[in-house]
């Protein structure tokens, strides 16, 4: 894996039709954004099963893809994840995990059975997350795909402990921003001469009815991100565009 794409996943059909509102993409937005890391991509998905298995599959496919899902990883008939997980992490086949099952006896005792037993059956070779509320676990396969429950006050410290554990530390990224007294469209011909590497961004606003942009450039190596910049800067100081470095 060269640089993590992280991927969140948050299914809820609640979320969608309104009865309940999202909290997780800011959080982890921000957790990753705290370590020096960014979201690659975010969905909210319904609670579909093909729907999750194909998002589970596009993001399987990425080989640099880590993957944060919230939900669905209960006993009631409407938490697909787990199984979907085996399904396309796995071998399909979901296994007692010891740990996990001895958890749900000591809290529930009898009445664990016949339902909420079925929550420690994982897919193989999975890793516990910790909940710190009642201590009824996420999980997680190949230190990359982490599934936690829906609820933020139980998922939330299991993305701190999974991005403490696997991905704590990341490449500083050098990061310069302009704004420009002009269109956007004035400085295309510089962006398409940008090295692939660089993370570029262009934002078109306006200032008292003027139009102005703002260009960002960013990447692991500080000359490449100043050499970026200075593209920019020498194309508006030809025109005589004035601009701001921010």
């Amino acid at each position: 894996m060269k640089t993590p794409h992280f991927y969140a996943v948050i299914i809820g059909s609640e979320i969608l039709n309104g009865r309940r509102d999202d909290k997780h993409f800011v959080f982890i937005r921000d957790a990753l954004l705290e370590r020096g890391h960014t979201l690659f991509s975010s969905f909210i998905i319904k609670d579909d099963p093909l729907l999750i298995h194909n998002t589970f599959s596009m993001i399987k496919n990425d080989p640099d893809g880590v993957m944060f899902s919230f939900g669905g990883i209960g006993s009631t008939p409407d938490d697909l994840t787990r199984q979907i997980a085996a399904d396309v992490f796995s071998d399909g086949i979901l296994v007692p995990h010891p740990s996990f099952h001895s958890h749900i006896i000591e809290r529930f005792g009898e009445a664990a059975y016949p339902h909420r037993v079925h929550m420690a059956e994982l897919p193989k070779h999975s890793g516990l997350l910790h909940n710190v509320v009642n201590n009824m676990s996420g999980f997680y396969l190949e230190g990359r795909y982490f599934f936690m429950p829906g609820f933020p006050e139980m998922a939330h410290p299991m993305v701190e402990e999974a991005l403490e554990r696997f991905y704590s530390k990341s490449q500083p990224l050098y990061r310069f921003t302009l704004i420009a007294n002009t269109s956007e469209n004035t400085l295309i011909d510089v962006m398409h001469r940008l090295d692939s590497r660089v993370d570029f961004s262009s934002l078109p606003m306006m200032n008292g009815g003027n139009p102005t942009v703002e260009i960002s450039v960013a990447s692991t190596e500080m000359i490449l991100s100043q050499s970026s910049l200075q593209l920019f800067i020498d194309e508006l100081e030809e025109k005589m565009i004035s601009y701001t470095i921010i």
